[in-house]
């Protein structure tokens, strides 16, 4: 016999935390209300967009608030062309998002990780790097994300690349499907999608990037870059030359002269990046 969506609520009761038994819904029931896979609901969660309830089994519960977020979420990401980092950001400035209170993201907690390991101060990290020591703490308590161009000063300043804020120590997999990435959020309106790791040669990226956002300041690096664009288009700038890259338009450049880069469209722009060898 077909049950309706009433009793299906029903069957989602429970008690979490010896708080007074709800309604709350599943992430399968949610992500056919907000119109986007459970692997999305999940990426979104890692960048923090959402923080379900959990049950004492880790099964992953929402409120009809969350429900209505996740709906804004959507509709900034689909209508209004921004990227999961840049959603982020617009949520916090109007208070409806907060960090997580489970402390650091993976970044955050290597950021510090590595700080502490070299019995280094705050201060001392931010006067090697050229940024503020609230903006350092605000970094290792994932309560900002850095743009590429700082993170390529922090990655030299602690001789490590960007692979290790992924936590590359996960198993590789010659198949990665879209739920399965690694994402990094790389300042406001940017993030990286690490398309592959493990043992490779190349570091291949999909970088999402927002109309206005950028690198910050210039960066250099070991190795060769390779980029395609899928959509929007692409401002960079290497060495004293500019270029305005295009749907369909590929570049390839050495690393080792100074380059930074722009969306300068009204439209998310998305560019396959590949880098080689893995150091960026």
């Amino acid at each position: 016999m077909a049950t309706s969506a009433g009793e299906s609520r029903k069957r989602h009761r429970v008690e979490i935390g010896g708080t007074r038994p709800s309604a709350y819904l599943k992430i399968g029931d949610v992500a056919r209300l907000v119109g986007v896979s459970p692997s999305v609901i999940r990426s979104w969660e890692s960048l923090g967009l959402t923080q379900p309830r959990r049950t004492p089994s880790k099964y992953r519960l929402y409120t009809n608030a969350d429900v209505k977020l996740l709906k804004q979420v959507r509709f900034l990401r689909k209508v209004r062309g921004l990227n999961a980092p840049a959603i982020l950001q617009l949520l916090k400035r109007e208070g409806r998002a907060q960090v997580a209170s489970n402390g650091a993201g993976p970044m955050g907690r290597r950021l510090r990780q590595l700080r502490l390991e070299r019995g280094l101060s705050l201060a001392k990290v931010a006067e090697a790097v050229g940024i503020s020591v609230g903006f350092v703490s605000a970094l290792e308590r994932s309560q900002m994300s850095a743009s590429v161009g700082t993170l390529r000063k922090l990655t030299r300043f602690y001789q490590t690349n960007i692979l290790d804020f992924f936590n590359p120590q996960e198993p590789s997999s010659r198949l990665v499907s879209p739920g399965l990435r690694k994402v990094l959020p790389a300042g406001a309106g940017v993030q990286m999608e690490l398309l592959a790791w493990g043992n490779t040669q190349m570091e291949p990226h999909l970088f999402r990037i927002a109309p206005g956002a950028s690198s910050g300041d210039s960066y250099t690096h070991e190795g060769e870059e390779f980029l395609y664009v899928l959509r929007g288009e692409l401002q960079i700038s290497v060495g004293k030359q500019d270029y305005r890259l295009q749907v369909g338009d590929s570049f390839y450049f050495e690393s080792s002269e100074p380059h930074h880069w722009v969306n300068p469209g009204r439209v998310e722009t998305s560019v396959l990046w590949v880098n080689t060898p893995p150091t960026f």
